[in-house]
């Protein structure tokens, strides 16, 4: 099967909003934070909830096309951009920003990969809490990059790298 019919059955999983393949609509994800690397991809995936991930990443899985995560786009070491091979498709979870669950007296929230830091700060302040972890991108970067990469932030040293802040995850592995 070739990428062009992958990104077509992508399509019909995620609807036309879920996909992008003009070029001057990818181009903000296939550059790194810098905007000195630029990978290259026929489509950019944008599932809506963990249902659409697990079917794309089965499909995927199946037909040996590989996937590129991408949630904020702000790391530094460009590990969210696809290579310059054109072969990889990126699998952006920017559409995934719900805040399913507030718990103040479990003293914990569930929040989407796709949601960004600020925004589960917000919540946990609207609980009368703290979600300690701080960055100089909190406003765009998202909480699936930051448990990735446990991220620490100015506010290491107090409370922990991000994966001591994590109560649990609700994952899709590689086979969908």
């Amino acid at each position: 099967m070739s990428l062009n019919t992958f990104v077509e059955s992508a399509t019909e999983i995620l609807g036309p909003s879920g996909v992008i393949t003009a070029a001057d609509g990818k181009e903000h994800y296939l550059l790194d934070f810098w905007r000195q690397n630029r990978g290259e991809s026929p489509a950019v995936l944008r599932p809506a909830n963990t249902a659409e991930v697990a079917t794309i990443v089965r499909l995927a899985s199946e037909l040996g096309v590989p996937l590129v995560p991408q949630s904020g786009n702000t790391g530094l070491v460009t590990g969210s951009i696809p290579d310059a091979s054109g072969e990889q498709i990126v699998l952006s979870l920017e559409r995934m920003t719900s805040i399913r669950e507030r718990d103040p007296a479990g003293d914990y929230l569930v929040a989407e990969a796709g949601c960004i830091l600020a925004d589960i700060q917000q919540a946990a302040s609207d609980m009368d809490r703290l979600f300690p972890l701080s960055l100089g991108a909190q406003g765009s970067c998202r909480i699936g990059g930051n448990i990735s990469t446990n991220a620490g932030g100015v506010n290491v040293l107090r409370y922990g790298m991000t994966r001591q802040l994590v109560m649990g995850l609700e994952v899709v592995l590689g086979d969908g």
